[in-house]
């Protein structure tokens, strides 16, 4: 396909593009190679900036709180403060990669923004498979996971989650682009349409996961109430009520993180380079906004978390003040 430095400047409303610069005669890709010549200002990577933004203030601030606070060295606050790294990077990303096409043009630049964008969306994902690992675990195990194991065991898939996320995005760096054979481009450009079916397939077998761990939890918290309710003399009510709240908290987590990824990870396997950008920049979006909610679902609900919060906002909390013990399963 030709390319922007080709066919000269844009010039209508329908040619601007910023990431995107990838164009023929039947569409365009979204490009996150850059280019020489300026650009005009695409919106919607205005937009995707300004989600970045927000992303990186409100994982920034999860990060600070889980490594300045000595209380949050338990397994599963490492793993939300995984998370948050990854978050966190991901917005930046989505900065950087806006600043340098606009202003530094370049496609070592290019690539090196795109193999951070690549290792922090990949990292984010995978984060959230084991912090639902460790929901289930806790579960599962609840006698047995306060122990040496499960702190080894959080370890162990730390080094997985970000080993993997790490080689995914140096794929593109190392050479595995499409800026020499543009016939080999997804619709994001500069990674090839094999690299995104990879990254798409291993998305989809992430969330299957997920989804049956949700399941197999679901079923835990169901027994669980049941019996609590038989030993206390608790109402069916009662028993139908905390049940119902346990599966609706499940599925509102799970059905975020798939109305979020769910149509981005499709469109990367259907869609072609020729297609137009505007359905990238479509699907692409709501991915982003999942490191977005990430925050909200997984620290602000915190309690510990929002008496750090308070404490430093407010003063409402005595810094000292003690921490109770929480398993994953409570967060």
């Amino acid at each position: 396909s030709a390319s922007m430095m080709e066919e000269g400047p844009p010039n209508s409303s329908e040619d601007q593009q910023g990431w995107f610069t990838a164009r023929n005669d039947s569409g365009s890709s979204l490009d996150l190679e850059s280019v020489v010549q300026p650009l005009a200002l695409n919106p919607w990577d205005v937009v995707l900036c300004i989600s970045g933004t927000i992303i990186s203030c409100e994982n920034a601030i999860v990060v600070v709180v889980i490594f300045y606070t000595p209380a949050f060295r338990a397994p599963m606050f490492l793993l939300i403060g995984s998370l948050a790294t990854a978050d966190l990077l991901a917005g930046l990303g989505l900065i950087l990669h806006f600043a340098f096409v606009y202003f530094i043009p370049s496609e070592a630049v290019s690539l090196l923004t795109v193999g951070l964008l690549v290792t922090s969306f990949t990292a984010s994902v995978s984060s959230l498979l084991t912090i639902t690992i460790d929901r289930y675990l806790s579960l599962y195990n609840a006698l047995t996971y306060y122990s040496e194991k499960t702190v080894t065991r959080t370890y162990i898939m730390l080094i997985l989650t970000w080993g993997a996320s790490i080689c995914y995005g140096l794929l593109p760096i190392m050479g595995w682009n499409c800026l020499k054979e543009p016939s080999t481009c997804s619709i994001v450009k500069p990674l090839t349409k094999n690299h995104l079916i990879i990254l798409s397939v291993s998305f989809f077998m992430v969330f299957a996961v997920m989804l049956q761990l949700y399941v197999q939890i679901c079923k835990i918290v169901c027994r669980h109430a049941h019996q609590i309710a038989v030993q206390r003399h608790f109402l069916a009510s009662s028993h139908y009520v905390t049940t119902r709240k346990g599966i609706a908290t499940l599925a509102v987590i799970l059905g975020t993180f798939a109305s979020c990824w769910l149509p981005f990870a499709i469109y990367c396997l259907l869609g072609d380079y020729s297609y137009p950008a505007l359905y990238t920049y479509v699907t692409l979006l709501p991915a982003t906004y999942n490191s977005m909610i990430n925050p909200v679902i997984y620290a602000f609900r915190n309690q510990e978390i929002q008496k750090v919060l308070w404490t430093v906002c407010c003063g409402c909390f005595s810094s000292t003040m003690p921490f109770r013990s929480r398993s994953p399963s409570d967060v």
